[in-house]
């Protein structure tokens, strides 16, 4: 069969969490950590046999390449056995382990989806301030160790912009005509690590605008693990970024006045305050966690990141803000009218009618300003903050969507150009070409 007519295979490696799956599905089919577990003692093996006696140090070497697992199965064998140490192959969104990363690709294909990759074609995404050399690597790997067919390597704002606009029309029983100026917008996407916010304009990103937020999905966790132990909750040691993780997932909110939220919980303590009860894994003993101010003061960090890094003090509203400012002018209404939130740290309760009204706020009184300066009535600028269900795997949703469609074939880098012209067919993107 022509691997064109069978379904493209869709990663999102993240961070933190990697989603897998096949095109045209509406959610990925599994959603694991990013890490790989690697059994060093055969690593120490190969490395202390002598030279001569090469069969030793080759089947050590082998069995070091054969034993790894990624994933919650990578996360199981770190806890239960010292053999194994865990590895992360992405850093703030950024590949800086490859032989790590093509073992997590190799297991996620045979182990996981379970498909020969020489019969699908495949989209990968990548960040949006990735290097050429990144998505080189990317091809190498692809077309040289699995060698699959056709490969599309998309920027993971351009999906989750894309991803927002099917998921809104497929709510809705219009057909719009005018699907180009849906494709403008501006992508904030927070995950476990390195959050962007990303400008695109008519399925073009404004490379120039794009902004970093040094906070992530991680940096909340390591923020609620803190608080409770300042407050001297007893948190069991090995497990004490893992309860922090699962407070800040189950309990946690965004307020839309912090001090208020301080008064409510301090008049009714007994309404507000929860409690996380578990077992110690080592002792069998159970214990109990008392939440409070950690449920509102994690997201916090977004609007008054000074509480948890004295090295940055500029709030997320007006980090957006300052993208769309620095965009081309006749493009920023648009910019302002479709703020599209992505990853899964942007799920936080209320956190999208927060960054509204902040980001309103900004505007109306730059408004005010010109208003009162020159003496002229401009125009009020609408602020939409864009939230939907799939908002946590929009990324992969939005490369479910591109792949399903008949041009994805066309535009995929197949085998044939890769032997022609190499890996470096995988250095652009089409979506920065259009704006310079």
């Amino acid at each position: 069969m022509d691997p064109s007519e069978r379904p493209a295979v869709v990663f999102d490696n993240g961070t933190g969490y990697s989603k897998l799956g096949f095109a045209g599905n509406s959610e990925p089919s599994f959603t694991i950590p990013t890490v790989v577990a690697v059994n060093e003692s055969f690593l120490d093996q190969s490395e202390q046999c002598s030279s001569a006696n090469w069969l030793a140090q080759y089947n050590a070497g082998v069995m070091a390449d054969l034993d790894f697992f990624i994933g919650d199965e990578a996360l199981s064998h770190f806890k239960s056995s010292g053999l194994y140490s865990l590895r992360s192959p992405i850093r703030h969104g950024q590949v800086n382990d490859w032989d790590t990363m093509e073992r997590f690709w190799q297991q996620s294909i045979f182990n996981y989806l379970r498909c020969n990759p020489e019969e699908h074609y495949f989209l990968l995404t990548d960040s949006p301030v990735s290097t050429p050399e990144s998505r080189e690597c990317m091809g190498e790997i692809m077309f040289e160790t699995f060698n699959v067919p056709g490969l599309y390597i998309s920027v993971q704002s351009v999906l989750s912009l894309s991803a927002g606009f099917a998921y809104l029309k497929s709510l809705s029983e219009e057909d719009s005509e005018d699907s180009v100026s849906d494709m403008t917008g501006v992508v904030v996407d927070i995950g476990d690590g390195a959050p962007h916010i990303v400008p695109v304009v008519n399925g073009y990103v404004i490379g120039s605008s794009i902004k970093s937020f040094p906070l992530s999905g991680s940096d909340v966790t390591q923020f609620v693990m803190q608080l409770l132990q300042e407050r001297g909750e007893l948190l069991p040691p090995d497990d004490a970024l893992d309860i922090a993780r699962r407070v800040k997932e189950t309990y946690c909110y965004t307020p839309s006045d912090i001090v208020k939220e301080f008064k409510k919980h301090d008049s009714k303590p007994s309404k507000y305050i929860k409690q996380w009860s578990a077992i110690k894994p080592k002792t069998g003993v159970p214990y109990t966690v008392d939440i409070g101010y950690e449920r509102f003061l994690g997201p916090e960090i977004f609007f008054h990141p000074e509480m948890y890094s004295p090295d940055f003090s500029t709030p997320l509203p007006e980090l957006i803000d300052s993208c769309v400012q620095s965009a081309p002018i006749d493009t920023r209404r648009a910019l302002y009218k479709n703020i599209v939130l992505s990853g899964g740290t942007t799920m936080f309760k209320d956190f999208h009618k927060r960054l509204q009204n902040n980001i309103k706020k900004i505007v109306d009184e730059r408004v005010a300003e010109t208003n009162a300066r020159h003496r002229v009535e401009v125009k009020p600028v609408e602020v939409n903050v864009v939230t939907h269900p799939i908002q946590s795997y929009a990324v992969w949703f939005g490369g479910s969507v591109a792949a399903s469609s008949h041009e994805f074939f066309e535009c995929c880098h197949t085998k044939e150009d890769y032997e022609e012209h190499g890996a470096s067919i995988c250095r652009t993107s089409t979506v920065f070409k259009g704006m310079y």
